[in-house]
């Protein structure tokens, strides 16, 4: 999917370089030929051209498809995964009605919201804690603007528990950083929202997490490879404990960061699959996939 004008001029600048080198072996092998003779012929004109359209095909913007969501099974216990390519997905965090000013709340409303601009949410969940006005706790960038500064103390429960993170949206990007370490990094996030606890940090599971606990509860978190390509967006189907919960991420999908997002209020909308979990109180943030609104459904 196209993001602007920078994948424009990268595509630009390929071809350029292509019909340049396409000149070069056209010209290595007639070298022979007197310099006012290399033009080439119309045939070779037409191999030329369909060269470069094969290019232009290969380079050129894949519309925006609706994202796949899925039902995974680890250790006997059911979860949905939602997978999106940071390279080619339009991922999106959503707080407020820019018209009114007021929290979206929900699912429907942020898809009311994408109506405007012909696009619609492919999948969407959660995406971090908030406070009852369901402004957010912690760091929140929207489009480039700061909205919610970062924490990087410890505090009560479970956003506090530290280490905590960020999940950040850059160009061609997308991943969990370790709050500290993005305070020390400062990354450009176009989208960011601060949670806690990290779920996976460097391929190590969070200290604090106990295999055995029995604090259960429906569980939902992002995740991401060690390139930033591929980001994991996943929920549970039943209550299970942080250990549990981190470990589809770091053994199952080999995930090397995580960041848990929320627990108790978890909610996916996930059309592909038939499923839009009723909100009974209006959410604070929410990460999703945007497409086109004609995107089939997978």
């Amino acid at each position: 999917m196209s993001r602007g004008k920078g994948p424009e001029r990268w595509q630009a600048r390929v071809i350029s370089r292509l019909d340049r080198a396409i000149s070069r072996v056209w010209l290595r092998l007639w070298p022979e030929m007197p310099r006012s003779s290399r033009s080439m012929t119309g045939k070779g004109q037409r191999a030329r051209a369909c060269i470069l359209l094969a290019a232009l095909a290969l380079l050129a913007p894949l519309p925006a498809t609706a994202a796949a969501c899925r039902a995974i099974t680890f250790e006997g216990a059911g979860y949905t995964l939602c997978e999106a390519d940071a390279a080619r997905d339009d991922i999106r965090l959503f707080l407020n009605d820019p018209a009114r000013g007021t929290p979206l709340g929900s699912f429907a409303n942020t898809d009311r919201l994408l109506a405007r601009e012909g696009k619609r949410l492919g999948f969407a969940m959660n995406a971090g804690m908030y406070h009852a006005d369901r402004s957010p706790v912690g760091l929140y960038i929207e489009e480039g603007l700061q909205a919610a500064p970062l924490l990087t103390g410890a505090s009560p429960g479970n956003f506090g528990m530290l280490p905590n993170g960020v999940f950040c949206v850059s160009e061609a990007r997308a991943e969990v950083i370790e709050s500290r370490r993005f305070a020390r990094a400062a990354p450009d996030c176009r989208f960011a929202t601060q949670s806690g606890p990290m779920l996976v940090i460097d391929g190590a599971l969070h200290p604090r997490f106990l295999e055995d606990s029995d604090s259960l509860h429906i569980r939902n978190g992002v995740g991401n490879s060690a390139d930033g390509r591929r980001v994991w967006f996943l929920i549970s189907d039943a209550p299970v404990n942080f250990h549990r919960f981190a470990r589809v991420f770091r053994d199952h999908l080999g995930a090397a960061q995580a960041l848990y997002l929320d627990g108790k209020i978890s909610r996916l909308h996930a059309p592909g699959l038939g499923r839009s979990d009723t909100v009974f109180l209006p959410l604070g943030p929410i990460v999703g996939v945007v497409v086109d609104a004609g995107a089939p459904l997978d």
